[in-house]
């Protein structure tokens, strides 16, 4: 099938984006890289007046070392979020989620924006961002606005963001001490959506004890999770006393709404979700351990 027919702007600043979203209104989607909207347009899942590319918008692209975080434009690629040295070094979870995605074709044209903004729950970058607690600027003609991950999704591809707004970066805080990195997902084939997955962060005193940790989980629900009882329970104990497959079993007790689909019902969702938290867990909880 062909999308229906719309219009398209190709703004090249900021300001001149929001003042296109402002004027459109509800008729008028962002576009970026165009790996999920472009086939839901040519499926006529969706259906826009307007298209307003930001693919020229210079000031949306970027890595940026701040004070105790990491700000990556939302017009950075994947595949340049795959390649960065800062990021691999301060935020360890997003470098390990980025290969994940897709293919490498798909991680060239795909943004960090497009993804957290098209807020899909099977999605790895909005679990990240949820699990370690990333801040989302956005931009609209009455000024700017963070909104913490937590806020930002709020249900099946749909988030905070307003009509006129443009989401311009994420701010990722750097994790210091002994701390570990893991994300594990299943799928059907090497590459598709999850069915279920989980990203873990883990932070270890000198004691072995647990000073802080998020566990987020992505394709169990219409959006990314967190494992906020889990956490909870977790802080303060020894990694010795902690068995990884109860982590699993209680992430998943706490969730609503499953869903039952051509990949199975949601029992066995929950299945493979308690076993990717338990193994993300236990290799999250390694690194830290050593260092």
């Amino acid at each position: 099938m062909k999308p229906a027919r719309f219009d398209y702007h190709a703004p090249v600043s900021v300001e001149e984006t929001v003042a296109l979203l402002a004027s459109l209104g509800e008729d008028a989607k962002v576009i970026a890289g165009g790996q999920s909207l472009v086939p839901m347009l040519a499926l006529r899942l969706a259906v826009f007046d307007h298209l307003v590319d930001v693919g020229r918008v210079a000031r949306l692209r970027g890595v940026e070392r701040r004070d105790g975080s990491v700000w990556i434009g939302a017009g950075t690629t994947q595949a340049a979020v795959e390649r960065s040295g800062d990021i691999a070094e301060l935020v360890p979870l997003l470098a390990r989620a980025t290969p994940l995605i897709g293919h490498f074709q798909i991680r060239n044209r795909g943004t960090i924006g497009g993804s957290l903004a098209h807020a899909d729950a099977a999605a790895e970058y909005p679990a990240v961002a949820l699990t370690l607690d990333a801040e989302l600027e956005a931009v609209s003609p009455t000024g700017r606005r963070t909104v913490p991950a937590a806020e930002f999704f709020t249900g099946l591809w749909s988030t905070a963001l307003a009509a006129d707004e443009l989401l311009t970066g994420v701010t990722f805080p750097v994790w210091r001490g002994r701390s570990g990195f893991a994300v594990e997902e299943f799928a059907r084939r090497r590459r598709d959506f999850a069915i279920a997955g989980a990203a873990v962060a883990v932070e270890l005193d000198d004691d072995d004890r647990v000073t802080r940790c998020g566990i987020g989980l992505f394709g169990l629900g219409p959006t990314p999770a967190r494992a906020h009882a889990v956490e909870k329970e977790l802080a303060g104990r020894h990694v010795t006393e902690i068995v990884a497959e109860d982590i699993g079993h209680s992430a998943m007790s706490g969730l609503e709404s499953v869903p039952t689909d051509q990949n199975g019902p949601a029992s066995y969702r929950r299945r493979v979700g308690a076993a990717m938290v338990a193994r993300a867990w236990r290799r999250a909880v390694e690194e830290a351990g050593n260092g």
